[in-house]
């Protein structure tokens, strides 16, 4: 497997692999999830295996325990405290191959190399069972997560 930064050619992968791994989400627009990627290139890749797109990861500078609005295009932060996760989506051709592990632990040493306090996410449908395997914590915060799925909820791992 290969990970590699996001080429303009990846997008409509990208896309299939959002559909396939969120049924539950109305899948966000191209322009939002390509704002992530523009607001932070060196923090957003693709998986590869055998030169076919299996996953993606969209992370970019944030506010930690103020999570994006999903649908929300993103702009350039000021003094940013976190490395937002907001999604690694693998497909269904990831399955065996190390791939989640492979691409947290990359992600991972991102963050580090940045100098990132901590990683934050919304986890939802039920993912946040993994997260908590990995290390992420269950946080409570003040903004509303409704427009996620109902089980949705904050994480935070410390660096």
């Amino acid at each position: 497997m290969k990970i590699r930064p996001i080429q303009a050619s990846d997008w409509p992968h990208i896309l299939e692999i959002q559909l396939e791994c969120y049924p539950q989400i109305e899948p966000e627009s191209l322009s939002v999830l390509q704002s992530k990627w523009q607001a932070s290139p060196d923090t957003c890749f693709v998986i590869e295996s055998q030169s076919v797109v299996i996953g993606y990861c969209l992370a970019h500078p944030w506010l930690k325990d103020s999570p994006p609005s999903l649908e929300q295009v993103l702009a350039n932060i000021d003094s940013p405290d976190t490395l937002y996760l907001h999604d690694i989506a693998l497909s269904s051709l990831s399955q065996g191959k190390g791939a989640g592990r492979q691409v947290l632990t990359a992600l991972m040493n991102l963050a580090l190399s940045k100098g990132y306090p901590s990683i934050s996410l919304v986890a939802v449908q039920g993912a946040h069972h993994y997260w908590a395997k990995q290390g992420f914590e269950i946080k409570k915060i003040d903004k509303d997560l409704s427009g996620y799925t109902d089980d949705a909820c904050y994480m935070v791992y410390t660096l």
